[in-house]
């Protein structure tokens, strides 16, 4: 395996604020050992070689990121040809048909691995020879803000450290969280129904290593501090490989306590508040983001107190947007806009519908009545989606997630209805832009791509039904068609996404009220930070035509106001027709 190890070596310019935040945070997660040389193995692991650092931390401010700001997520292969590199079509298909709409790629783990589509890692180190290799990669980055996947939380049953532990080798004999049968594990949080242990023969004797996702996703133990040194020699090497963006998968798992829900530990806090640090000092301008997907106040708490996570993910979205198309109706969606409180400054929300995974269902729990998600449930299920269980303390199960395309999650309303998929999907996509924080949309999205129950019958797994592999010549003919779902959806995402990026008010940090409404729009008011631009981004979420007072916007009379999507005039006292999904961003300037 390739390894940039190095010996400690601590630089005569270290910050002593570095030295300090470090040593504080270290000797709450490692008592028993000196914080200061462990500061320094920390210091020599990610700026190895005595590499130059900041002086100074970077202070958290607004000049991380512009409304200029769009990522597309995807897997490496998601477009294939069986004659390219998959890395080099995905290249080919960003640059020609999102360049200008978006200017980030977020590729799924692209890494060797054995299992959950690259979640089950064998080697942080390499590049999956299917997908290419690092200059490949190196490439997109070059033309895309990077972001890239850290799955700190476990890796693959079958991968070296693995089996090193097994043989009872050093380092990776300490590298894995082990617990007992007879351990009091019942308040543990789960996001699987499979059970927490599994027994593994090793040199040691029979061990039971604990697997929080799969039994083939063997969880590290980060009480052992030469697994974090490991972690923090990895990022070093991926942003040194162009990654500027790095996801903390499953990171609210990483420390586990038999006996406690092990999720969201103080621990855990204090190793991304390590990061941060790390991340503040580095030269280069990298940004962490959480992926918790959990209740709405256990995900912002990953923002810390500005000391944590650039960004988090927005998880109650998806299926709070998904819910309001279905039914026509924006009462959950904007009571929970309402309650949401601007990021803190240097922080930003990650915002999105749909990802490689299914649409959420724990982040919308004591928001949405239980009535409200079996009626989406079923939608989704007469739609031809599926649904994914997790298990409860006790043994009771209750939907994890919904896994179906969310253009497919589009074909049908609670009424029944079935025309205006497309302008359904559209106004979905178009609630995602329009809000504080940073749009990100899964490539699947914006190509419409369709159910795949095949790879579900394939592979036996729900989720494969929103991992469908793009045969590249089949997707540019049906591009290429422009009365093809999509050519029509492409498109449109593409004009709106160009038009957002030019708008100031669309910063992801403007200023955002939620407008109080008819409750079959949702309306929010963005200004930009010069308070210069105003924007009302209004969207019907309904079927029916709607005609909108003027003067419920508060427009100011002697400004001209005019729709951003259709270059129409709007008479500040005048009505405002809403065609059925129809979405207006209204502005003065722009």
């Amino acid at each position: 395996m390739e390894n940039p190890r190095s010996k400690p070596i601590a630089a005569p310019t270290d910050s002593p604020s570095l030295r300090t935040r470090l040593s504080t945070l270290l000797r709450g997660l490692y008592p028993e050992l000196d914080p200061l040389a462990l500061t320094g193995e920390v210091i020599a692991a990610f700026w190895p070689d005595a590499r130059p650092r900041r002086q100074r931390p970077r202070r958290p401010s607004n000049n991380l990121w512009s409304e200029r700001d769009a990522l597309v997520i995807t897997y490496g292969n998601s477009i294939i040809d069986g004659q390219h590199k998959p890395l080099d079509l995905l290249l080919d298909f960003v640059e020609g048909n999102l360049k200008g709409a978006v200017n980030g790629v977020h590729i799924l783990p692209f890494f060797p691995y054995t299992s959950d589509d690259g979640f089950a890692v064998t080697d942080y180190y390499k590049v999956d020879p299917t997908l290419g290799d690092w200059p490949d990669i190196a490439r997109i980055g070059s033309e895309f803000m990077l972001m890239s996947d850290m799955v700190l939380n476990h890796v693959s049953s079958q991968g070296t450290w693995f089996n090193d532990y097994r043989q009872g080798k050093a380092p990776f004999d300490r590298f894995f969280m082990e617990a007992s049968p007879e351990d009091d594990l019942s308040a543990v949080v789960r996001p699987r129904t499979t059970p927490l242990l599994r027994e593994v023969d090793t040199t040691m004797g029979p061990r039971h290593v604990w697997c929080t996702f799969s039994h083939d996703q063997v969880d590290l133990d980060f009480r052992n501090p030469a697994v974090l040194l490991e972690i923090l020699r990895i990022l070093r090497f991926h942003i040194d490989q162009g990654v500027r963006i790095i996801r903390l998968d499953a990171v609210a798992f990483v420390w586990k306590i038999p006996g406690s829900p092990s999720i969201h530990l103080p621990q855990t806090h204090a190793i991304v508040k390590l990061m941060r640090v790390l991340a503040d000092f580095a030269t280069e301008k990298v940004i962490l983001l959480t992926e918790t997907n959990v209740p709405k106040a256990e995900n912002l708490s990953y923002f810390g107190r500005r000391d944590e996570a650039h960004m988090v993910y927005n998880f109650p979205l998806p299926p709070l947007v998904l819910h309001a198309v279905l039914a026509g109706n924006v009462k959950y969606l904007r009571r929970w806009l309402r309650t949401m409180p601007p990021a803190p400054l240097g922080c930003a929300y990650f915002n999105f519908s749909a990802s490689h995974d299914g649409i959420g269902m724990r982040p919308v729990e004591g928001i949405l009545p239980q009535d409200e998600i079996g009626q989406m449930i079923t939608a989704v299920q007469d739609a031809g989606g599926l649904v994914s269980m997790r298990s409860l303390p006790g043994g009771a199960q209750a939907p994890y997630e919904i896994n179906c395309t969310y253009f497919d999650a589009m074909s049908r309303t609670f009424a029944g209805d079935e025309a205006l998929k497309i302008p359904r999907f559209l106004c979905s996509q178009t609630v995602v832009m329009s809000l504080e924080g940073i749009p990100a949309f899964y490539l699947h999205s914006l190509i419409a791509t369709p159910n795949d129950h095949e790879a579900v019958t394939r592979r036996g797994m729900n989720r494969a039904i929103n991992r469908h592999r793009w045969h590249y010549p089949d997707l540019r003919e049906a591009l290429a068609d422009p009365a093809s779902d999509q050519a029509q959806v492409l498109g449109e995402m593409q004009r709106r996404l160009k038009i957002r990026a030019r708008q100031a008010a669309f910063h992801p940090n403007a200023t955002q009220l939620t407008l109080q409404i008819d409750d079959r729009l949702l309306g929010v008011w963005r200004q930009s930070l010069d308070r210069h631009q105003s924007i009302f981004a209004l969207h019907n979420v309904s079927a029916e035509s709607i005609e909108l007072d003027a003067y419920d916007l508060n427009l100011i009379d002697d400004e001209d106001w005019r729709d951003l999507l259709t270059n129409e005039a709007i008479i500040a006292d005048g009505v405002i027709p809403m065609a059925p999904y129809q979405c207006r961003w209204i502005t003065n300037t722009g």
